[in-house]
């Protein structure tokens, strides 16, 4: 997972608490047994993974495994939490005298370029081959996408005014990226999935 290099800070927004080291350790030790399963699920598929490999390849015991993490499942979904925080470095990083649509895209290009293609698709067809954990992603993956968006919109347009038309921003969105990526995946990953995810907004916005 990234650290921020920068925040934006609105008015009436307090700058975040410091991380303490109980909570960093904590952090590292999850995302050390995340990246070890993906890793292994890459090189040997995901059935033919086992916990206790996972385990080994992070250097923990089975049992600190079982304190992070429930399942393979959970461990292949939480590649998912790395995004959320690439999402909004990149709209906090953005003016608020640009388009709200177009930040979002941006969001969305930098969050797809955060592992390298070949990755990036290997780990897409993971999830698409299990449908439970499809069913999943939806509900926690593209879902929680569209909460991070509108809550970061909000952030660098607070007006009360707005949050409305910023939650159309962020659904609408996520609607271009789940096209997007259905796209890419179809295709083989032809291309990167910034290409598809910026065809897919200016489609969007063509049509609106």
């Amino acid at each position: 997972m990234r650290e921020a290099t920068s925040r934006h800070v609105t008015p009436g927004h307090a700058a975040p608490r410091p991380e303490g080291l109980r909570e960093r350790k904590r952090r590292e030790t999850f995302q050390r047994i995340a990246d070890a399963g993906l890793r292994l699920f890459l090189a040997k598929g995901y059935e033919a993974t086992t916990l206790d490999e996972i385990a080994a390849a992070a250097g923990i015991s089975r049992r600190t495994f079982f304190y992070y993490f429930e399942s393979k499942d959970d461990v292949l979904l939480a590649q998912l939490t790395g995004y959320e925080e690439i999402i909004k470095e990149s709209i906090l990083e953005k003016s608020p005298a640009e388009a709200p649509i177009d930040v979002a895209c941006h969001a969305l290009q930098k969050a797809a370029a955060r592992f390298p293609a070949s990755q990036s698709l290997a780990f897409a067809r993971l999830m698409r081959e299990r449908q439970a954990l499809r069913a999943r992603q939806h509900g926690i993956g593209f879902l929680r996408f569209e909460q991070v968006l509108y809550e970061t919109l909000r952030e660098l347009w607070p007006a009360k005014g707005r949050r409305d038309r910023l939650r159309l921003v962020a659904m609408a969105a996520m609607c271009a990226m789940r096209l997007a990526s259905d796209t890419w995946i179809e295709e083989d990953g032809k291309r990167p999935l910034s290409k598809y995810i910026q065809d897919a907004f200016r489609d969007l916005k063509s049509e609106i």
